[in-house]
């Protein structure tokens, strides 16, 4: 009979449900629930205290929930996984404030972000494969960054930045790349640029990306989670969510 259920269950690659923790009395998720479905790109908006952050924690075995399920590819339980294992499975985070090599050229900081064996031996004596150098060529080009390969980072822009740490995760390979106000800071062309950038990405992979930037979210074109108090206020396109009076309410405050 379980095994009827497993089958018909439509297949996801990341499955909340019923998602809750608090702190210190105060509760940052309350009963969340979402799914994300393979090669989507989804957006993730709500006010300062909705939960994005903790949830993202949550995601990435920083922070343990007190109840509820958190399942990557159908069959994995994140909650039993530590931050580390949960990176090998495929999952991937980007901060809101860039860490970048900035002594490193763009290159190197790519070279360095490279899915492969971290022995410390493994790393002395590894030269770089045709198939690697390829990989990084591609990356260069997916992030914009082909022409500054040989500059140092500390000599990007504030958003070339974000470009370049983006394209570091891209070298880890991650099937799911979580992606914390990307467009912050950044010049109107650049956040243009940022969301044609993720809809390419999210052509091999599933990208949540959260954010406060409307007119970016507008942009990225894709299905939006509302979140307040912990748990999910309304989801669908952006002009629906952005219409519902608890999202104006709660969040929008027109």
């Amino acid at each position: 009979m379980n095994l009827v259920r497993s089958e018909t269950r439509p297949k996801s690659l990341l499955y909340l449900d019923g998602v809750s923790v608090s702190f210190d009395g105060f509760k940052a998720l309350n009963s969340l629930s979402f799914v994300v479905e393979p090669g989507e790109l989804r957006a993730i908006i709500g006010p300062n205290g909705a939960g994005k952050t903790t949830m993202m924690d949550i995601i990435t075995g920083k922070t343990r929930p007190d109840t509820g399920q958190v399942v990557f590819e159908d069959l994995i339980d994140l909650t039993k996984k530590d931050e580390a294992d949960i990176a090998q499975l495929g999952i991937g985070r980007k901060f809101q404030k860039p860490t970048v090599f900035e002594s490193h050229t763009v290159w190197d900081n790519l070279e360095l972000a490279l899915n492969r064996k971290r022995g410390v031996f493994a790393t002395l004596f590894y030269r770089l494969t045709a198939e690697d150098r390829d990989r990084i060529e591609e990356i260069l080009a997916t992030i914009r960054l082909s022409h500054r390969r040989d500059e140092l980072a500390a000599s990007l822009s504030h958003g070339q930045k974000q470009w370049l740490e983006i394209g570091m995760l891209l070298a880890q390979e991650p099937k799911l790349l979580l992606v914390d106000e990307p467009v912050a800071g950044m010049t109107d062309a650049e956040t243009a640029e940022t969301a044609i950038l993720l809809k390419e990405i999210a052509k091999s992979r599933s990208v949540v990306v959260v954010e406060h930037d409307m007119g970016f979210i507008r942009d990225l074109g894709v299905k939006v989670t509302c979140l307040a108090e912990g748990s999910v206020l309304a989801e669908g396109s952006i002009d629906f969510v952005s219409n519902d009076p608890k999202v104006i309410e709660n969040y929008l405050g027109r």
